[in-house]
């Protein structure tokens, strides 16, 4: 059974949208039924889908309804991935940074927008162990189908805050202690492992137009990876998992 790593919060979040949408797949269904905060509206499975999520814990009390996998890609879309399952929810609410206990590893991410990227992040954090991810109330995904899939069930087990002034919050971390490194291709400075100990929030930018220029400014360092091919970018998502990787290299 999944195990979340933060407890349930009451605030709610005007700012996404009321309705309720539908997360699939079976890794991230199974998360969202074991997520406290989620509230969960109506499961659709197939037979065979819901003996295996039953494998994995207990189902709640909701309705359930039984779907085959033509119905499920006639609501979903002939390219959700969905594995048999669905679940309607309403979405999750955000998080502010003060409801975070524990900043000892944070991403910031400034104004990435696309939900593969973002669910995507939200995964690799989720394995490295870090404390939450930070996005800003303008120019981040909304909780979509998409992004809870990309994110393999993390969407329910990490924080995720949402900010409305990133720099405000850059400055929040540097007071708690945090060392804010910036990622730019065309940075001077290679990104290289930090010693035990050391508290990091990794600030990652949209793809082509990457940090704007006051979050640059805010950050202690700014790194970029050592990569000797001809390409020296990445897409932000794999930035991401490669800095954590790097970044805490030390720790082990």
């Amino acid at each position: 059974m999944s195990k979340n790593k933060f407890p349930p919060k009451k605030r709610p979040t005007a700012d996404l949208d009321s309705g309720p949408v539908y997360l699939y797949g079976l890794h991230t269904v199974r998360a969202a039924l074991d997520n406290a905060r989620r509230k969960k509206r109506t499961l659709l499975a197939t037979p065979n889908a819901l003996n295996r999520l039953r494998e994995n814990g207990p189902i709640p009390s909701l309705p359930i309804e039984e779907k085959t996998p033509r119905e499920l890609d006639a609501l979903l879309g002939t390219d959700a991935v969905h594995q048999g399952v669905a679940l309607e929810v309403d979405p999750v609410d955000r998080l502010r940074l003060t409801d975070v206990e524990k900043l000892d590893l944070v991403i910031a991410l400034d104004q990435v927008t696309d939900p593969h990227n973002v669910g995507a992040i939200l995964r690799t954090a989720c394995a490295f162990g870090a404390d939450a991810v930070i996005t800003t109330a303008r120019y981040a995904p909304r909780e979509t189908g998409v992004l809870a899939k990309s994110a393999s069930g993390a969407l329910d087990l990490i924080p995720l805050v949402e900010v409305r002034n990133l720099g405000e919050t850059l400055e929040t971390l540097k007071e708690k202690g945090l060392l804010c490194l910036g990622f730019d291709s065309e940075a001077e400075g290679l990104l290289k492992s930090r010693p035990a100990g050391q508290k990091l929030a990794i600030v990652l930018g949209a793809e082509g137009k990457g940090l704007r220029q006051k979050t640059r400014s805010l950050c202690d360092e700014m790194v970029r990876l050592d990569m000797p091919g001809p390409i020296k970018s990445l897409n932000v998502s794999n930035a991401a998992a490669i800095a954590l990787f790097a970044a805490t290299a030390g720790r082990l």
